[in-house]
């Protein structure tokens, strides 16, 4: 059980005291959680297998599934990457700092439990100033899967943190709700043709649009886990995103999911179901216990997907009915969450 302090830092006035306490915990080989632009992360100094280690122990995350590595500059990604691709480069210079991992062929100095045995890692450069700053003062690059349990939504604000590694990690850096709400995309740079391993806050329409054609890993829009896949990056294997609840995800066209979630709000609540409904529609006609509109806009239905999941949870609600999305820009992202928060319990209409 850790003794877990919670730091709150004003991203507009960064207490740069404050940072260099969590930089020094990093390099002690201690856990310190902490905010990106998309969610949540729980960091440890990459270079050190022990305290990595740790963060497999505090969210009991599956020793198979890979970490990314954080970075505060270039020069860490030459010291982390046996070769640094030129379509990486291009990519480096049009989005970062931002949500964009990309996959490369690791150097010696990266330890195999950051990478769960690969020859690859995956390393990005956040945009969240605190995050900027805090790998800049720990001086060693900071691998940090999402700060929540394994399985759990990821968190977008330091109280989901808080609710599941609270004792179990050294600090939480708090500076309120992130930006993007989903985790980064992912691109595989190591094929011919790059591949998209994980949708996230760079779209694919943007990738595209600098580097050329981009294949989609199966696994991105497939409607079933590959639990005896070999995964290069985080969130391609497993049930991931869920809440408690059961979800059920429909998909369609939208007044046919509607009229389908109506139908089954009624089935479920006949046996006793406390049904909770996930919408994108201010003018719906659905009558169940909670109903949570989660914005019109992919930028806000992203953002608030999560926190959404969350706080099902904190109504005790058994079954939660969620409306898909159309699959382009970060609609891919979030239906790729939202199918898995679902267990691909997917009803199509």
């Amino acid at each position: 059980m850790y003794k877990t302090s919670i730091i709150k830092i004003d991203e507009k006035n960064i207490d740069i005291e404050k940072i260099r306490k969590m930089a020094k915990l990093l390099q002690e080989g201690k856990l310190v959680a902490f905010p990106t632009e998309t969610v949540y992360g729980l960091g440890a100094n990459a270079l050190d297998p022990k305290a990595v280690e740790k963060i497999f122990k505090a969210k009991n995350r599956p020793a198979d599934n890979p970490i990314i590595v954080h970075v505060s500059d270039e020069d860490m990604v030459y010291k982390l990457a046996k070769k640094v691709p030129k379509k990486a480069l291009v990519l480096m210079k049009k989005f970062w700092p931002g949500p964009l991992t990309f996959v490369v062929k690791k150097s010696d100095i990266v330890p195999d439990i950051v990478t769960a045995g690969l020859d690859t890692v995956a390393i990005r450069m956040p945009s969240h100033k605190v995050a900027l700053v805090l790998i800049k003062e720990s001086k060693v690059p900071i691998a940090a899967p999402s700060a929540n349990l394994a399985g759990r939504p990821s968190p977008t604000r330091a109280e989901d943190v808080i609710d599941d590694l609270y004792g179990r990690v050294d600090a939480i850096i708090d500076t309120g709700e992130t930006y993007i709400g989903v985790e980064s995309t992912v691109l595989d740079l190591t094929s011919r043709i790059p591949t998209l391993l994980r949708p996230g806050g760079t779209t694919l329409e943007e990738l595209e649009s600098v580097i050329g054609e981009v294949k989609l890993h199966p696994i991105v829009k497939t409607e079933k886990d590959i639990e005896s896949m070999v995964v290069k990056s985080p969130g391609m294997k497993y049930r991931h995103y869920a809440p408690e609840a059961e979800v059920i995800v429909v998909e369609g066209k939208s007044d046919e999911v509607r009229k389908k979630i109506i139908e089954l709000v009624d089935g479920y609540k006949k046996i006793g179901k406390k049904v909770g409904v996930m919408t994108v529609c201010k003018s719906h006609e659905y009558k169940t216990d909670i109903i949570k509109f989660i914005g019109e806009s992919l930028k806000d239905v992203a953002k608030n997907l999560f926190t959404t999941l969350r706080e099902f949870d904190k109504e005790k609600v058994d079954v939660v009915l969620a409306e898909g999305v159309e699959e382009k820009g970060l609609g891919l992202a979030v239906m790729n969450r939202l199918r898995k928060a679902a267990g691909y319990n997917i009803v199509k209409v």
